[in-house]
């Protein structure tokens, strides 16, 4: 076997160990969520629908996909008023342009006329650093709701930053591979907001495939 083939049979077996590790770190993952924190959410997400409150999604990057997805979840399956400033390319990059990355979130807060009835909802990898200039747009929205006295949650990885600072319910994604941080965090954005809209306190109305297999 020549020097090459060897290569290649390396690189495949290091693959094939990739997957097998990644799914097993996933595996640890889910035994180690804190399930009242989950629960915790839960209790928040009901009172800011029973009181007629909004949910605002706030994350970048791929949170910020996650955000836009969630956003449809939660008011069709939930049934709770639910906007994402993301979705809103215009706006995002104007402010951006003209006020700089950090205040796109808050200015967008206070033109929609953020009320203590509502909540934040985050998802993001980091939580927000305003020390490390990570994710200072997620802060200092953060900082004003906490000054309106709107209801805070998220879903972060890591040590969970400002928000799990400031969070009135947050979910910290154990860490259980330091090199995987992001897809593992972002990967289980998507399994508890599932989970919440899955939930029976929260689920108002029944999902496409589950009807239809009735």
């Amino acid at each position: 076997m020549n020097k090459a083939q060897v290569k290649i049979n390396a690189a495949s077996e290091s693959a094939e160990n990739f997957t097998d590790k990644h799914l097993n770190e996933t595996i640890q993952i889910i035994q180690k969520l804190d399930v009242n924190s989950i629960e915790r959410m839960v209790d928040l997400v009901a009172d800011v629908k029973a009181g007629g409150g909004r949910l605002f999604f706030l994350g970048v990057g791929g949170s910020a996909g996650n955000c836009s997805h969630a956003v449809n979840d939660f008011r069709k399956i939930v049934g709770i008023e639910s906007y994402a400033p993301t979705d809103n390319v215009s706006e995002l990059t104007a402010r951006t342009n003209d006020e700089g990355w950090a205040t796109i979130f808050v200015e967008w807060l206070k033109t929609s006329r953020l009320t203590p009835k509502d909540g934040i909802f985050v998802f993001s990898v980091g939580g927000g650093n305003l020390e490390k200039n990570i994710s200072p747009n997620l802060v200092e929205a953060l900082k004003y709701a906490k000054t309106i006295g709107s209801k805070i949650t998220g879903v972060v990885g890591r040590d969970g930053g400002y928000v799990a600072k400031v969070a009135d319910a947050c979910v910290i994604i154990p860490v259980v591979n330091p090199e995987t941080i992001t897809p593992h965090s972002e990967a289980f954005q998507a399994v508890i907001w599932h989970l919440l809209v899955s939930h029976p306190r929260l689920k108002a109305s029944q999902t496409k495939w589950e009807s239809a297999s009735r």
